[in-house]
């Protein structure tokens, strides 16, 4: 199993998780032309897909999932919450979760999860080939002990480090938005992350892996630095998914 990113921020989000002859796109919050582009770096074509998921129905998430699905005819999975609310469009095959039950897409288990967000039906994902289990956490306000649960025992965690909480509260956002990043439905922080890593059981975990930087209010030293000091790590050993490039594969 492998995974790799074509950009993660506030400007738009998509992560690739392959297994086998298995390929799906969580989330595709970039343009149809601007995802098409992306996956081109990766010698991969949108016709390999064979799903897309989607974590929420914010624009940096699902901007071009309606686009990219009815143009390759890729099946869609969502939260009822998530559809209801996120501008998709008719799409040729769309397909429920429940957030306490796993499915499969071919070579590829999939255990979807709920976390605190400002949306309608959040969820995030673990994946697993059956050997390797992947785990992926971003756009959640706080730690819960089901969060902790699923996330044990991961051979590679992909984790939001969002925000500095100090370059958030002396950056130039509305005092209304600080407060809505900060918040129990907004995005971690950097010691939020630092935590969950201290008590999540991670006696297995090979990959570490940053996601959702805000390029105002963190940078990834500051992000590095703190889970470095949880984890104890060499800090080499942590990688960064930015914006413009995301990240490439990583082989678990």
């Amino acid at each position: 199993m492998r995974f790799a990113s074509l950009g993660s921020g506030s400007k738009g989000n998509a992560t690739l998780v392959q297994a086998g002859q298995t390929c799906v796109m969580i989330d595709c919050g970039f343009s149809l032309k601007e995802t098409e582009a992306r996956l081109s770096r990766f010698d991969l074509d949108a016709t390999e897909l064979d799903a897309i998921l989607i974590t929420h129905e914010h624009g940096d998430h699902v901007r071009g999932a309606g686009p990219l699905s009815r143009k390759y005819d890729i099946p869609l999975w969502a939260t009822r919450g998530t559809h209801s609310k996120a501008v998709l469009g008719k799409l040729p095959a769309l397909n429920f979760l429940d957030v306490h039950q796993h499915f499969v897409v071919k070579d590829l288990a999939i255990q979807p999860y709920p976390v605190p967000h400002d949306a309608r039906e959040p969820c995030q994902f673990v994946f697993s080939d059956g050997r390797q289990r992947l785990g992926m956490l971003t756009d959640v306000g706080m730690i819960t002990p089901h969060i902790e649960a699923q996330l044990a025992g991961c051979d590679a965690l992909l984790l939001e480090c969002n925000h500095d909480l100090q370059m958030l509260e002396q950056g130039p956002y509305p005092v209304s938005l600080k407060q809505r990043v900060a918040g129990r439905l907004g995005h971690l922080s950097n010691a939020q992350t630092a935590a969950l890593l201290n008590t999540v059981e991670h006696s297995r975990l090979k990959h570490l892996f940053i996601a959702h930087l805000s390029e105002q209010n963190n940078t990834p030293e500051l992000a590095c630095d703190a889970l470095v000091e949880a984890t104890g790590c060499d800090r080499d050993w942590i990688n960064v998914a930015t914006q413009e490039h995301g990240f490439d594969w990583c082989e678990i």
